[in-house]
């Protein structure tokens, strides 16, 4: 008399190898973001997020229970650069600008993947503490919309240059051009 002990042994090692690689996919999965609410206080700035236009961000940390916030997307992408800040980090959300009511209301809960958005860098759009912002969008045909409206160039979260997230911005003159370092 044959038995059916092999078959019905390799069908429940497959079953507990499937149960294993859903476990160390849900691991692995981000957490969601959190909704912005009156008591986020930004990172850099100390203030209130809600009290600045545009794009705000977060961070989830491994290290921290509640998110890091910051008032702009700009902001939220200099973290990932600084060397002194952080590498724990389990996800990053920027407002989607997409789902934004308005430039002064960007939304509590429309939140994008920070490295899968499409931002515009470059443009005449300026972050909540006055700095030329990167705004995210989920849909890169939105982007170009208000790159088509304020000027700028529609980039990917790998293609953000250093340099336009961590310079400081020039301050205007008494006409209102930039001036830089060196009187230029």
């Amino acid at each position: 008399m044959r038995t059916r002990r092999g078959p019905v042994l390799a069908a429940i090692g497959l079953a507990l190898a499937l149960g294993a690689c859903d476990d160390r996919q849900a691991a692995a999965a981000p957490p969601p973001p959190e909704a912005l609410t009156a008591s986020a206080m930004g990172h850099y700035c100390g203030m209130n997020v809600l009290e600045h236009p545009g794009p705000k961000g977060q961070i989830l940390l491994e290290s921290r229970l509640g998110p890091v916030w910051f008032s702009s997307a700009r902001d939220t992408l200099a973290f990932t650069m600084l060397a002194e800040e952080p590498k724990d980090i389990r996800a990053i959300y920027v407002s989607d600008m997409a789902r934004a009511q308005s430039w002064e209301d960007p939304g509590a809960e429309n939140w994008v993947d920070a490295r899968r958005a499409f931002y515009v860098i470059g443009s005449d759009r300026q972050g909540g503490m006055g700095a030329p912002e990167a705004v995210p969008f989920s849909d890169r045909a939105a982007a170009e919309r208000l790159a088509a409206r304020h000027g700028g160039r529609v980039v990917t979260f790998r293609e953000v240059p250093r340099d336009y997230v961590l310079e400081a911005p020039a301050e205007p003159d008494a006409a209102g051009h930039a001036q830089h370092e060196g009187g230029g």
